[in-house]
C-alpha cells in the first residue's frame, strides 16, 4: 500500500471555523492512514513551501560552515537542554547495530532566549528556526486533536499531555538535517544516510528536499518509497503513540538509503519530533495493559542512549 495524501484544508492553520462533518471526515482519513501505513502526506496544511525553503536555506548556510565554527554549538554543550545543538556526521546511529549515519543535524530543542545561537554567516538562523518551530507546533496540535477523534476519544486526550511544547519540560524538537555527498568507496558495511528506525514520541512532521532516498516499511514488510511531494508535509506515528493507542496507530520503521554510486547530490529535510511533556505518563488509552505505563522523558532518554551509545 502506498502512502495516502489527505487534504487538510478544512482544518489548516489560521482556520477557526471548522464543521463537525469536516473534522469527522479528516479523522476517518487519518485513522485509515495511521492504522494501515503509519504515514500520511498532508496537503494544504497551512505551512507553505516558501516557509520550508527559508528554513532549509538558513540551515544549509550553517552546515556549509567549517567544522570549527559549528563545534561550539554541539549537542550536549547546552546546560538548559542536553538535546539542543549540532550533531556531526557519523555521531548518531539511529540503527544502533549499524555504523554511524552519514548525516549531520541541528536540533532546536530549546527556545530559551539566553542561549548562544549560530550567528556568524547565518544572521537569521535563530529567528527562522524558532518561527518554524512554532508553526509546526500549531499544526501538530491540530493533527493530534483529529487523531483523538479518529479513535472516538475526547478531542483533548492527546493535547492534555502536550501543554508545554516549546519549554524545557517538553522534548519536542525541530531537527534540520543535511546529508552531504557520499563517496561510495569509503562507506562502511551496512552504513546508510539514516539507519532503519522508528521515531520516539507522538508524531513526526517531515519536510523533504527533492532528492530521494526515504523509504518506509509497510504492513506487508516491504520498504516503499516516500518521495518529496512539494506543498505537503509527511506525518508519521511514533513509538509512544503506538503504545498509547495499544497498537491501533502504527509507528512504522523507515530509513534513508545511500545515493546511487557516482551520485554526488546532497539531501535536506526538516523533522519536527513531537514529544509528550516530560512528566506525562503514557498508558494505553483503551484501559488495557498491553504496554506498561512509561514516563515520556524516561522513554526518550533511553532511546537517546541507544542512538548515541557508541560515541
Amino acid at each position: 500500500m502506498e502512502i495516502p495524501v489527505v487534504d487538510f484544508s478544512a482544518y489548516e492553520l489560521e482556520k477557526t471555523n471548522v464543521s463537525v462533518l469536516n473534522l469527522e471526515k479528516l479523522s476517518e482519513e487519518l485513522r485509515k492512514a495511521f492504522t494501515e501505513v503509519g504515514f500520511v502526506y498532508l496537503k494544504n496544511s497551512g505551512i507553505n513551501q516558501d516557509e520550508v525553503d527559508k528554513v532549509m536555506g538558513a540551515s544549509k548556510k550553517f552546515f556549509c560552515l567549517p567544522e570549527s565554527m559549528k563545534k561550539p554549538f554541539s549537542r550536549g554543550t547546552f546546560s538548559c537542554n542536553g538535546n539542543h545543538g549540532w550533531i556531526s556526521v557519523g555521531t548518531e546511529s539511529l540503527n544502533p547495530r549499524c555504523p554511524g549515519d552519514l548525516k549531520e543535524a541541528f536540533n532546536t530543542a530549546s527556545l530559551c532566549s539566553d542561549i548562544n545561537w549560530p550567528s556568524e554567516g547565518v544572521d537569521d538562523f535563530r529567528d527562522v528556526h524558532v518561527s518554524f518551530y512554532l508553526r509546526c507546533k500549531e499544526l501538530s496540535l491540530r493533527v493530534l486533536r483529529v487523531m483523538a477523534l479518529g479513535l472516538n476519544l475526547e478531542a483533548e486526550v492527546f493535547l492534555s499531555a502536550h501543554k508545554h511544547i516549546g519549554s524545557d519540560v517538553n522534548g519536542t524538537t525541530l531537527r534540520t538535517l543535511y546529508y552531504p555527498p557520499v563517496n561510495s568507496t569509503c562507506v562502511k558495511e551496512n552504513q546508510l544516510r539514516c539507519g532503519e528506525h522508528s521515531d520516539y514520541g507522538s508524531i513526526t512532521l517531515l519536510f523533504q528536499s527533492s532528492e530521494g532516498g526515504l523509504q518506509v516499511l509497510n504492513r506487508a514488510g516491504e520498504f516503499i518509497s516516500a518521495p518529496s511531494i512539494p506543498g505537503t508535509v509527511l506525518i508519521n506515528i511514533a513509538d509512544l503513540m503506538q503504545r498509547w493507542t495499544s497498537d491501533v496507530y502504527v509507528s512504522a520503521v523507515h530509513r534513508v538509503l545511500l545515493p546511487p554510486a557516482g551520485d554526488s547530490s546532497t539531501r535536506q529535510s526538516l523533522a519536527f519530533f513531537v514529544q509528550p511533556d516530560d512528566e506525562a505518563i503514557i498508558s494505553c488509552c483503551d484501559g488495557s495493559d498491553k504496554y506498561p505505563p512509561v514516563k515520556s522523558v524516561d522513554y526518550l532518554l533511553s532511546r537517546f542512549k541507544d542512538s548515541y551509545g557508541k560515541n
